[in-house]
Parts: C-alpha cells; sequence; structure tokens
C-alpha cells in the first residue's frame, strides 16, 4: 500500500519524523503515560537515592566521578526505559490510511449560445461585452463536474464551436480564441443560434438539458424565427435561460482612428427574449455591467446542479507490530545487561 509496508521491521527509519508524521494514531491517549514513565524513573531514583547504604571506600568521590565506567550503570535502565516507551507506541496503534474517493454524477447538458455581433464591442462593460462574456463563460465552466458544456456563437448567422464535451481546458480555449471575426455576416440571428444550438443536443440522452443563450439585441437576420426556435428547443425538452446584456441607447464602442470617442446606438428587443425564456421554462436575466453578468452565472450554476454522489474506500495499515518487535528487543537486552557488572559500578 505505501513504502513503509516493505521497510524491516528493524530499520531505523521506523523512528524519524518523516515516518511518524505519516502516522494516524488511534489512541493517541496513551502517550500520557509517557509522563508516568518518566515519573517511575524519577521515584525509582529517588528511593535508591535515600534508601541506599553508604560505606566507606578508599577512593575519592571525585575520582568515581571523574572515570567514564560509571557511565556505564546507566545502559540498563535506558533499555528498559526504551521498552516501555516501545510498548507505549506499540500500544498507541499507528496507522497509515490510504482514502480513495470515486465521484460521480449523471451530469447536465448544457449549451452556451454567445452574440458575437459588431454590438457587443459595446464598452459599458469593461474591456466590452464579448470580453466579459467570455471570462464569466470561463468562470462558469471551471465550476462544473461532468457536465457536457458546448458553444455556439452567432451573428448574421450562426456557428457551432464546440460539441458537447467534457473536454473542459479544451472548451475553455474554444472560447479564449472567439473574437468578433469568427463570422462574417453582420446581424443578430437568435432564431438561428437557438435551432444550431438544438441540433447539437437533440440526440442528448441527459435528463437534464440546458441552453444559455446571450445576447445585446434584437433578431435582424438568419432563417428562423426566434420563437419558433424555441418551441422546437421546448420539444426536445431543452430548458432556456436568456440573457440581455448591456443597456440601450448610446454606447460607448472604442475610438477611431485619430483618437476620438465613438459611439453606437444600441436596440435590445427584451420582450422576445423573456417569451424565448418563458416558452423554455428557464428564466430572462437583464444585466447592465460585470458584476451583475457574474451573478446570473452564479445564479445559473446553482440553479443547474446535478447531484453528486461519491464512495469512499478506505485501506488501512497497522505498524505496531513493528514497534513491539522493537520492544521485545530492547527487553531482551535489559535482561542481558540488568544482571552484569553494568548494573554494580560504583554509584556516587
Amino acid at each position: 500500500m505505501n513504502e513503509l509496508s516493505g521497510l524491516p521491521w528493524y530499520s531505523l527509519r521506523w523512528f524519524t519524523p518523516e515516518v511518524y508524521n505519516r502516522y494516524v494514531w488511534e489512541y493517541p491517549g496513551m502517550f500520557f503515560l509517557l509522563g508516568a514513565v518518566a515519573l517511575f524513573f524519577v521515584i525509582r531514583w529517588l528511593i535508591g537515592y535515600f534508601t541506599r547504604q553508604r560505606l566507606n571506600v578508599a577512593l575519592k568521590k571525585s575520582d568515581i566521578k571523574s572515570s567514564p565506567i560509571t557511565l556505564l550503570r546507566f545502559i540498563p535502565p535506558v533499555f528498559f526505559a526504551l521498552f516501555l516507551i516501545m510498548l507505549i507506541v506499540a500500544a498507541a496503534r499507528p496507522q497509515i490510511t490510504n482514502e480513495r474517493v470515486d465521484r460521480w454524477t449523471e451530469g447536465i447538458d448544457i449549451m452556451l449560445v454567445m452574440d458575437i455581433s459588431e454590438s457587443m464591442r459595446g464598452e459599458d462593460f469593461n474591456p466590452n461585452r464579448l470580453e466579459a462574456a467570455k471570462d464569466v463563460a470561463r468562470d462558469f465552466i471551471e465550476g462544473r463536474f461532468q457536465d457536457r458544456i458546448g458553444l455556439v456563437i452567432f451573428s448574421g448567422e450562426a456557428f457551432s464551436v464546440s460539441p458537447l464535451t467534457t473536454d473542459y481546458e479544451l472548451l475553455r480555449d474554444f472560447i479564449a480564441d472567439v473574437g468578433f471575426g469568427d463570422i462574417s455576416k453582420s446581424g443578430t440571428a437568435i432564431g438561428s443560434a437557438l435551432a444550431t444550438a438544438t441540433n447539437r443536443m437533440q440526440e442528448s440522452k441527459s435528463k437534464s438539458k440546458v441552453m444559455i443563450l446571450l445576447s445585446d439585441g434584437d433578431n435582424n437576420a438568419g432563417n428562423i424565427d426566434p420563437i419558433t426556435a424555441a418551441q422546437l428547443a421546448q420539444a426536445y425538452g431543452i430548458k432556456i435561460y436568456t440573457i440581455a446584456i448591456g443597456r440601450e441607447g448610446r454606447v460607448p464602442m472604442g475610438r477611431s482612428y485619430y483618437g476620438a470617442r465613438q459611439y453606437m446606438n444600441n436596440t435590445l428587443d427584451e420582450t422576445t427574449l423573456r417569451e424565448i425564456a418563458t416558452i423554455g421554462e428557464g428564466k430572462f436575466y437583464r444585466v447592465s455591467d460585470n458584476e451583475a453578468l457574474e451573478k446570473v452565472f452564479e445564479e445559473i450554476d446553482q440553479l443547474e446542479k446535478a447531484e453528486i454522489k461519491e464512495n469512499r474506500y478506505r485501506e488501512t495499515a497497522d505498524y505496531y507490530p513493528t514497534y513491539l518487535l522493537w520492544a521485545l528487543a530492547f527487553f531482551m537486552v535489559w535482561l542481558l545487561v540488568k544482571s552484569t557488572f553494568m548494573n554494580n559500578v560504583l554509584r556516587d
């Protein structure tokens, strides 16, 4: 399950911070016993210090302290302390848990239908209407999970840029590349755009199909009426949200060759967009700045969320046997040295 599985019990890596930081402790309260171990040795030393019989010897106290051999008497209790510590570590039950999560959803099919007519150059949005729409569309895609999303653009005619796909990175690239010169024919063919998007979605088997139409004008091109196209979409079970972007009247639109500010007179058929949303059993929105447009997409994002289901698989490996083996090893060493001369070295 991980690299520790093949690590021999006698490896010193078991005591490194790298390994200890990976553990999940089943019974972390056991570590309070470490204080009891320390208290045990303090009490043992105090009892020995006050009850020890002191004999007069020929050696001076300074001679005994200066001899390195006196340090050997600490070896047996050190191994006994290590034995107790390893028992406590084992009792705390160190574990490493790997969790795998499988997520899935039935998914929603969403078609973005975006106006790229010349009026989308309007600078009542920052930097203009089209770029603002592209920005929020990319953010909208970022928040989806396993939904298939496609893109249709239109001006005087409609063009399908991307079919329904879950390749969001590719779709974001498509949106980034959208520009005013992609369709040479001028005008605003809302009906043709709806029909093209419906054609892309008619074979969809998804339980939920959504179309988001964003436009700043009124239908003045194409060979199909917007209301008829909306009825066709509704027949295929497609819900339609319509977004009227920009304000009507005199709107700034770039600068001339000489640097003078240019303006356009913008008209918007709000009535038709409202009726399209009604037929499509969706909702109509009117936005006049970047912030309002972002909020609309956030609302649609929440309204059209599929339930995400998940299965969690947890694999847990116990490593307390390793520390029991170390405890046994320290105990055996303690048994070997406790009755030797190390335990009887002169005490000061």
